[in-house]
C-alpha cells in the first residue's frame, strides 16, 4: 500500500506581543536569519513532507519580509487566531489533498525541532488517529490561588508538555477545528480540537531543546541549540 501524503501548515500569522519588539516575532534575527528561516529548513528536510503552507498576517502577505522559491512551499493568509491560521491553512491545501493525506501542523516559533523527531512522529502515528511531539514534565508543579499562595503540589507522573509538530488525518482535523471554531471554544493546539471532537491523540517524546521562542531571553537560548545542533551534524559527517 502507498503511504499516504503528508503536507505541513505554518501558522505565522502572529504579531508575537510578549516578545516586546516592532518586528512580527517570526522574523526575528537568530543567529543571522529569520528564525521563519530555520523553521522551514528544517521542514524542508523532512522527506515525507509533499508540500508547506505558512499562513501569514494580511500585511506580510502583501509584502514578504522574507520570500521563499522552493516548490514545496505556498503562503495563505491566516485568521485573528491559531485556530482560524491552521482552519485557513488546511483549507487552502484542499485542492492538493486526496482523502488518505495527513496534516502536521508545525508552531513558526520552533526553529530548534530535531528533524529524527518529525520522522518518529510520522513513523510512530502512522495507521492511528495522529499525535504530537510532547516533553514529559520534570519540574515540581504548584497549583496556586488567585493571590499566588500555594494551594497543593500536582502530582507530575503523568503529566505533559505538548510541543509541535502536532500529527493528523487531515480531513479529520479540518472537521474537528471548524466545529471547535463555529461553537466559539477556545482551542490552542490541534491535539485539543481532536480530543474534543472523541479521537486519542498519542504523545510522542521529542527532545527538550524544542522549546518555543516567546520572549526575548528564548532568542539566546534558541540560538545555542540551533549552533549545538549545526555542531552535532558536521561532527556527524
Amino acid at each position: 500500500m502507498e503511504p499516504p501524503d503528508y503536507h505541513a501548515v505554518v501558522p505565522a500569522a502572529g504579531a508575537g506581543s510578549r516578545m516586546n519588539s516592532d518586528t512580527p516575532k517570526q522574523y526575528i534575527d537568530i543567529n543571522g536569519d529569520p528564525m521563519l528561516l530555520h523553521t522551514v529548513e528544517k521542514l524542508l528536510q523532512v522527506k515525507s513532507l509533499r508540500s508547506i503552507v505558512l499562513v501569514l498576517d494580511k500585511v506580510t502577505f502583501d509584502d514578504p519580509p522574507l520570500k521563499f522559491y522552493h516548490h514545496k512551499i505556498s503562503t495563505c493568509v491566516g485568521g485573528s487566531s491559531r485556530a482560524e491560521s491552521v482552519q485557513k491553512g488546511l483549507q487552502h491545501l484542499a485542492a492538493s489533498v486526496d482523502p488518505a493525506s495527513w496534516a502536521l501542523v508545525h508552531d513558526a516559533a520552533r526553529p530548534c525541532v530535531r528533524v529524527e523527531d518529525i520522522n518518529r512522529l510520522i513513523s510512530q502515528t502512522a495507521g492511528g488517529e495522529g499525535g504530537l511531539l510532547a516533553m514529559p514534565v520534570v519540574d515540581t508543579l504548584k497549583k496556586a490561588d488567585s493571590s499566588l499562595k500555594v494551594l497543593e503540589t500536582v502530582d507530575r507522573t503523568h503529566l505533559w508538555r505538548a510541543a509541535t509538530p502536532q500529527l493528523f488525518p487531515y480531513h479529520l482535523l479540518l472537521q474537528a477545528l471548524s466545529s471547535a471554531l463555529e461553537e466559539g471554544v477556545d482551542i490552542t493546539d490541534e491535539a485539543s480540537a481532536m480530543q474534543r471532537a472523541g479521537y486519542t491523540p498519542e504523545l510522542v517524546e521529542c527532545s527538550a531543546d524544542n522549546i518555543k521562542v516567546t520572549s526575548a531571553t528564548d532568542i539566546a537560548l534558541a540560538e545555542h541549540y540551533l549552533a549545538v545542533q549545526k555542531a552535532e551534524k558536521t561532527h556527524a559527517h
